[in-house]
Formats: structure tokens, C-alpha cells, sequence
């Protein structure tokens, strides 16, 4: 399934998903209304090879709670992200069976380029 997990009160988020120019079959996921579900994201982990590489070190609570300072496991990675969708990287994309997370001028290329392919 086609799915674009974001924030729709980040404005980086807003500004990929207008760049993308997303196709129809696309469903947008607010993960603050619409919480981000164990099975999807272990499917995300499936396609990310890693729950860390969906883990946002950026979020504030990750100074806040001092897991900067922690060596997490891979449980750790899922369980935070479960507990609170800072933790999630922004934006998600699942297109076609292929990932791309977050938003560097390389991965949003990556994904646009994935899209217009079809």
C-alpha cells in the first residue's frame, strides 16, 4: 500500500508532499491524529532493513528524555517510536515497495524520481 506517513503541522512535511506531487493512490497518514500501528511498522522495519533508521534522533525528546546518552537496542528504537510519534523520522514514504525516510534534498530526488517512474 502506497502511504506517506507525516506530520500535517510540519511544514517540511507540507512542502515535500506538494514537491512530490503525489499520485492519487497515495493515502496520507497524520500519525499525530492517526498513530502509526505495530504491524505498519514493522512492515516499515521490513523495508528499512532497521528500526533505527526510522528513529529521529532530532526530536526533542530524544535530548529531553537523555537517550542521547543511552545505547538503544533495536526494541528500544520500536518501542519509543510506538510510544510517541516524534520519535518517527518525517516524512515517510512507501511507494511501490520501496522506502524513503525523511527529508534530505536526496531522498525527497529519490522518491520523486520513484513516483514519476511509476
Amino acid at each position: 500500500m502506497n502511504t506517506i506517513y507525516h506530520l500535517k503541522s510540519c511544514s517540511t512535511c507540507v512542502r515535500i508532499i506538494k514537491t512530490l506531487n503525489l499520485p492519487s493512490d497515495v493515502i496520507l497518514q497524520d500519525i499525530k491524529s492517526q498513530p502509526i500501528t505495530p504491524s505498519q511498522l514493522e512492515e516499515l522495519q521490513k523495508l528499512a532493513g532497521s528500526y533505527e533508521a526510522l528513529f529521529s534522533k532530532r526530536a526533542q525528546l530524544y535530548k529531553t528524555l537523555g537517550l542521547k546518552d543511552q545505547v538503544l537496542t533495536e526494541d528500544d528504537y520500536k518501542n519509543y517510536i510506538l510510544e510517541h510519534y516524534t520519535f518517527l523520522s518525517r516524512p515517510v514514504l512507501v511507494y511501490n515497495n520501496q522506502i524513503f525516510i525523511g527529508n534530505s534534498p536526496k531522498t525527497v530526488e529519490a522518491a520523486q524520481n520513484a513516483i514519476h517512474r511509476g
